[in-house]
């Protein structure tokens, strides 16, 4: 047998003795001679050639075990790290077809091997958890509830198998732990071992995908996002608005119902969301809160968009976050007029009281305009493009019959207030020249300025005043126009 002259003393191998020992292993092993193949490896005389070689044979040895054709073939002996690498390359090398079996066949070797380590496998755990992982991930996702009861495509079955081999390791640092009553950060295997952590969202959704419907998994996170959130420690906030977003992102657009609003968490998420849209002191996370709190408004149904937006203008108390609802419910009206959107929510009846808490003044005339700017330049926004938008013959929002209270409510207290206001700044603009002015901006008195800089903040706010009264005369012509009587 060509493996039998393979009996070198030296070390001195060429490429021949490797492909020469190589065909004639996986020749004996295919047909059988598994027993012939251990006994020469366990031959003292061939201890040379089983260190350098003997891990070239475990690719014929996996594919007999993967083809079932014996499951308990004899074993024989290797360097502890050279079997790692090999049984490592089986993993890397499989088919896509064989990755499942080929992964739960290896993990209990893999696993003997690496405790076999003793106190310096921790940088090879890491290996063989990346390698493992990396194979895991190109396993197709279950797509229905049968695909995953059935196991079709052996992801469960794998996801529990890597359970099971990583149980030895964190049982190890475990017992650290015990002995020691604390583990230092930087002990390299609970390192590895957390690494496995940056995975584990990826396995969560796998394992989510069926049994749990995305409105459950958003529901039940609720609390944790709520924790989250009213901290103020911004890795809190980060986390919180992470875990936010991931809840949402699988909930199908307009499916909320409205009776989620009625649970305590689906109330105080969108306050403490608005405190970090308003107050943290971070822009990204700023950032990043406004477009989860887009997100999260994106995936309510139609009803509940409508009672999520009267009851934010009625809580938020900021302009900010108040003209961004006015700037939604905009969109939604804009929806609900075209062709085949119409509802009961964002037109007619029910539309006008969400229209009366968008076109109010806060405290009438005396309004602070520059305070509430956005809410306020948003709310003419809206009813400018309704009364464009909305044709009075038509009038399927309800705009033109609920025009008199409007303009009585609020386009004349907010002319008065804009003529105030307008009229008080410049005075204090032509009287600028004097060397010290006091300037009150919500309540508070901002500290002495330069002559320059208070020029430069009184223009700013004419500039503003300019803006609305823009708008507000716009709107004043078209309803003339609509009013005049056809000649």
């Amino acid at each position: 047998m060509a493996l039998e002259l393979l009996s070198i003393k030296d070390e001195g191998f060429s490429p021949e003795d490797y492909d020469l020992f190589f065909t004639a292993g996986r020749t004996c092993i295919e047909q059988g001679n598994s027993a012939q193949v251990l006994s020469i490896l366990v031959d003292e005389k061939n201890k040379s050639i089983v260190r350098c070689m003997g891990w070239n044979l475990l690719g014929p040895l996996v594919q007999i075990l993967l083809k079932k054709e014996d499951r308990n073939l004899p074993h024989f002996s290797i360097l502890p790290k050279e079997l790692l690498v090999g049984l490592l390359e089986q993993v890397e090398e499989a088919d896509t077809g064989s990755i499942a079996e080929t992964v739960t066949l290896l993990l209990k070797p893999l696993q003997t091997v690496l405790l076999r380590l003793g106190m310096k496998k921790a940088s090879t755990v890491g290996m063989a958890l990346s390698t493992l992982l990396s194979q895991v991930a190109r396993l197709p996702v279950p797509v229905t509830k049968e695909q995953e009861e059935d196991d079709v495509f052996g992801l469960c079955h794998c996801c529990t198998a890597l359970l099971h081999f990583v149980k030895p390791f964190v049982e190890e640092i475990k017992e650290v732990v015990k002995d020691n009553n604390r583990i230092s950060k930087d002990n390299e295997l609970r390192v590895e071992l957390l690494k496995l952590m940056k995975t584990a969202n990826v396995f969560a959704d796998i394992l989510f995908t069926c049994f749990f419907s995305p409105i459950f998994v958003l529901k039940c996170n609720m609390e944790y996002i709520e924790l989250l959130l009213s901290r103020t420690e911004e890795s809190r906030l980060q986390k919180g608005l992470e875990l936010y977003e991931k809840s949402l992102i699988r909930v199908e657009d307009n499916s909320l119902p409205v009776d989620l609003l009625e649970l305590k968490t689906f109330f105080s998420v969108p306050q403490n969301l608005v405190k970090v849209m308003t107050l943290c002191p971070d822009q990204t996370l700023r950032t990043k809160g406004l477009k989860v709190f887009q997100l999260s408004i994106d995936k309510f149904n139609t009803e509940a968009k409508y009672k999520f937006f009267k009851g934010m203008l009625k809580t938020s108390h900021h302009a900010g976050v108040e003209g961004y609802i006015i700037k939604n419910i905009k969109n939604q009206i804009d929806f609900s007029l075209k062709p085949y959107n119409g509802n009961d929510w964002f037109l007619g009846k029910h539309l006008l009281p969400l229209l009366r808490l968008v076109l109010c003044l806060p405290h009438g005339p005396e309004t602070d305009l520059l305070q509430n700017l956005d809410r306020i330049m948003e709310s003419l926004n809206l009813l400018r493009y309704m009364l464009i938008r909305d044709k009075e013959w038509e009038n399927e929002t309800g705009i033109w019959t609920e025009l008199y209270k409007i303009e009585d409510n609020y386009l004349k207290p907010l002319r008065t207030g804009l003529n105030m206001s307008k009229a008080h700044y410049e005075a204090e603009l032509k009287n600028s020249k004097a060397s010290v002015c006091t300037v009150t901006v919500d309540n508070e008195k901002l500290p002495n300025m330069t002559p320059e800089m208070q020029i430069q903040v009184l223009q700013s706010a004419v500039f503003t005043f300019d803006l609305i009264e823009g708008v507000l005369a716009r709107i004043e012509e078209i309803i003339e126009t609509k009013e005049r009587p056809l000649s």
